[in-house]
């Protein structure tokens, strides 16, 4: 695994993450996720994050996504999600 962290774009919509998600396997490469400039996402954005996380379990990876805003933690703990996912 590579020391490196993935950084992620601004938006994670619906018009981002069809372009993200044939990119799965690099993104997840790192095992860790920069979401420090996400800015917006919707569901379409918080599904590509259960996808990848999903996708690093299979692998046997530990998924970490390091510095989300307090925007985006909000929005994964409404849905339960910041106890599924590896928050730093």
């Amino acid at each position: 695994m590579a020391n490196s962290m993935t950084t992620l774009p601004t938006t994670l919509s619906f018009s981002t993450v069809s372009a993200l998600l044939p990119q799965a396997d690099t993104l997840i490469a790192s095992g860790a996720l920069d979401l420090s400039g996400v800015t917006r996402a919707d569901s379409a954005g918080i599904s590509l994050l259960l996808e990848l996380n999903r996708r690093a379990q299979a692998r046997g990876v530990q998924l970490r996504m390091t510095g989300a805003n307090e925007q985006i933690r909000s929005l994964l703990s409404f849905f339960g999600l910041d106890e599924i996912l590896t928050l730093a």
